[in-house]
C-alpha cells in the first residue's frame, strides 16, 4: 500500500490489471468490487505525501471532464491534508517542547534546591519535595554508607500527607539489602517487590507505612566520578511512574544529587576538622597558659615520689585506665601528663577536662558533643572531648564530681569504645586512653550511693596514690627553689638566694593546700622581696602552725591521758 500511494504519477487501470499487479490488496478486503481504478498523487512543494484513490463500478475510463474534476478534488484534498499534517506536526513539536521545558524546570529546581544545601537532612528533604511535586512519587530516600562498618544511614521522606511529609533517619545493616546490590554493581535497579518476597523484610517500613502488597522500587546510584557515594531510592505502588522517559530524567536528577551529596559530605568533613582544630587550639592555648602556673617537670627526690614515678613508668606504655588519687594541689594533672608523654600516644596532645568546673547541664555536651538543634542554643554541631581525644589520652580531673546520671554513659564509652552525640543516634567509634583523677574517697561514695560501683571498678584498674606535700618534706626545698627562680624570672626580679632558715620554716609547715599552696606563698614572697634574697614575712600568707608544734601538742595530750 505504501509503495502504491507513494507513486509520483497518476495511475489508471481496470480491475483485472489492478488485481494482477497488486493481488495482496485485493485479498486484504480493503476494496469493494470495482470496474475501474484511478490514483492521483497528493503533493505539496514537490513532496509526495500520499494519494487519492477513485473507484468506478463499471470498467470504462474517465472522460476528460470527469478527470478534470477528479484532479481538482485531489488538489483540494492535498491542500487540506497538508494543513492537517502541519497542525499535527506542530502539536507534536509543541508537546515535545513543553515536555522538554518541564524537564528543564525540574532539573533547574533540583539544582537550585540541592546545591545550596550543605546539611544532609535538609538536602534530602528538598530533593524529596521536588521529586514528589513533579513525579508524584511518595517515598524518597537517600542511602549513604555509615562510618560504622557494614551499616547504612537512610534519610527518608514519606508523603502520606502531601502537606505534612514524614522525615526519618535510621541506621540499618547493609548485608542482604537491595542497596548492597547497587553498591556492588553501580547500576540502576528497577523491580517490583511483593510483601512476601525474601527481600521484603529489608523494606519493612515501606510496607508498614503504605499498606500496599506490591511496591515498585527504583534505586539509582549516586556517583562522583568512579566513586559511589550512595543510592537514591524511590518507591511507588504505581509502576507506571517509572517509564523510559521518566527514568532518563531521574538519572539526570541523580547526577545533580550526587554533586550535592559530595559537597555536603566534603563540607561535613571540613567542619569536623575545623572544629577539631579550633578545639585543639583552645586546648593548646589553655595548656600553654597553664604552663606558668604549673611546674614544668616533676620535682621530687623523696621515697614517696620515687614510688609514684615508678608506677607512672610501669603503666605508661599500656592503655589501661589510670586513677590518680590525691588531695587538692598535689599535682595530679602533672602526673597524668607524664603518663601520656611516656605512652605510645604522645604523638597527639592530651585532652583534659575538669568535671567540677563544668555545669552539670553542659557536661554531657562537652564530653560527647552534640548535633545542631539538639537543645536550645545548639546552633551548630560540636565535637566532644572523647571524639577530640581519639588515638590520644583524655584526662578527667575531679571525676568524683561527675553527676550520677551521666556515669552510665561514661562507663559505656570505657567498655565499648563508642558513644553518641547529643541529638544523634549515630554511634561514633573512638580509641581513647582514660586517665582520671579525684581528691574524693570514691570507695566511700560508692557505699553512700553517690558514685556507681561498676564505674568505680572500671576506673580503679591502676590506682596511683599521690602523697600530700606534708608526707614528703624532703621535696619542699627543691620546690621552693624551683618556684622562686621561675616566678622571679617571670616578674623580672633578680632573686638568687634563699636563706636556710626560710627553707627550714617552709619545710616544717603542714601545707593543707599542698604544692599549689606552696607556689602561691612563694609568689607572694617574691612580690614582697626587696633585693636579691627571698624574704618570707607574715604577709607571705603563712597563717598555720608548723608540724613541730602540732606534734608537741599531741605529745602533751598523750601525757595528760597517761
Amino acid at each position: 500500500m505504501r509503495r502504491l500511494l507513494s507513486r509520483p504519477d497518476a495511475l489508471h487501470c481496470d480491475h483485472e490489471t489492478f488485481a494482477d499487479t497488486w493481488p495482496q490488496l485485493i485479498r486484504s478486503g480493503l476494496y469493494r468490487p470495482f470496474g475501474y481504478y484511478s490514483l492521483l498523487p497528493l503533493a505539496a512543494d514537490g513532496r509526495i505525501f500520499g494519494g487519492c484513490e477513485f473507484l468506478r463500478r463499471d470498467n470504462r475510463p474517465w472522460s476528460e471532464k470527469e478527470f478534470q474534476r477528479l484532479h481538482t478534488f485531489a488538489q483540494i484534498v492535498a491542500v487540506v491534508t497538508e494543513q492537517i499534517q502541519n497542525r499535527v506536526s506542530n502539536n507534536v513539536d509543541y508537546d515535545l517542547l513543553c515536555h522538554e521545558r518541564d524537564n528543564f524546570r525540574i532539573l533547574v529546581a533540583i539544582t537550585n534546591a540541592v546545591l545550596s544545601r550543605l546539611d544532609i537532612d535538609e538536602l534530602v528533604s528538598e530533593v524529596a519535595k521536588e521529586i514528589h511535586r513533579y513525579f508524584r512519587i511518595d517515598a524518597i530516600s537517600v542511602v549513604l554508607r555509615s562510618d560504622r562498618k557494614g551499616k547504612l544511614n537512610i534519610y527518608s521522606t514519606h508523603y502520606l500527607d502531601a502537606s505534612h511529609p514524614v522525615h526519618d533517619q535510621s541506621e540499618v545493616d547493609e548485608a542482604g539489602t537491595l542497596t548492597e546490590r547497587v553498591f556492588k554493581s553501580k547500576e540502576m535497579l528497577l523491580l517490583n517487590l511483593h510483601e512476601h518476597d525474601t527481600l521484603a523484610p529489608y523494606e519493612k517500613m515501606l510496607f508498614e507505612m503504605w499498606g500496599n502488597k506490591i511496591q515498585t522500587l527504583c534505586l539509582l546510584p549516586l556517583m562522583s566520578g568512579n566513586t559511589l557515594l550512595g543510592v537514591l531510592k524511590l518507591a511507588q505502588c504505581d509502576e507506571q511512574v517509572f517509564t523510559t522517559t521518566n527514568l532518563k530524567l531521574l538519572r539526570q536528577i541523580a547526577e545533580r544529587v550526587s554533586i550535592a551529596i559530595d559537597n555536603a559530605l566534603a563540607y561535613r568533613e571540613i567542619q569536623r576538622l575545623k572544629e577539631r582544630l579550633v578545639d585543639e587550639n583552645l586546648a593548646l592555648t589553655e595548656q600553654l597558659n597553664n604552663v606558668e602556673s604549673e611546674f614544668g617537670e616533676i620535682i621530687g627526690r623523696s621515697e614517696a615520689m620515687n614510688n609514684v614515678l615508678k608506677q607512672v613508668e610501669m603503666v605508661a606504655q599500656s592503655d589501661s585506665t589510670v586513677l590518680i588519687l590525691g588531695e587538692t594541689g598535689t599535682g595530679k594533672e602533672l602526673i597524668a601528663r607524664a603518663i601520656h608523654n611516656l605512652s605510645g600516644r604522645n604523638g597527639r596532645r592530651m585532652v583534659k577536662m575538669n568535671c567540677a568546673a563544668m555545669p552539670a547541664g553542659l557536661l554531657e555536651s562537652d564530653l560527647f558533643g552534640h548535633e545542631r538543634g539538639a537543645f536550645t542554643g545548639a546552633s551548630a554541631q560540636r565535637i566532644g572531648r572523647f571524639e577530640l581525644a581519639d588515638k590520644s589520652s583524655l584526662f578527667l580531673d575531679e571525676v568524683g564530681d561527675m553527676p550520677l546520671e551521666l556515669q552510665p554513659k561514661l562507663l559505656r564509652v570505657l567498655q565499648e569504645q563508642e558513644f553518641e552525640r547529643l541529638g544523634s543516634n549515630k554511634l561514633i567509634q573512638t580509641d581513647v586512653r582514660l586517665i582520671a583523677a579525684t581528691n574524693r574517697d570514691l570507695k566511700q561514695m560508692v557505699i553512700d550511693r553517690e558514685f556507681r560501683s561498676d564505674l568505680y571498678y572500671r576506673l580503679n584498674v591502676f590506682p596511683i596514690h599521690l602523697p600530700p606535700l606534708r608526707e614528703r618534706p624532703d621535696d619542699i626545698p627543691l620546690l621552693v627553689k624551683a618556684f622562686t627562680f621561675k616566678i622571679a624570672r617571670r616578674m623580672g626580679r633578680n632573686i638568687d638566694s634563699i636563706p636556710a632558715e626560710t627553707l627550714r620554716t617552709l619545710t616544717r609547715m603542714e601545707w593543707p593546700g599542698n604544692v599549689r599552696e606552696l607556689e602561691n606563698v612563694i609568689e607572694r614572697a617574691v612580690l614582697l622581696t626587696r633585693g636579691n634574697v627571698l624574704q618570707l614575712s607574715c604577709r607571705s600568707g603563712i597563717s598555720w602552725k608548723p608540724r613541730g608544734r602540732r606534734r608537741s601538742c599531741l605529745r602533751k595530750v598523750r601525757m595528760n591521758i597517761s
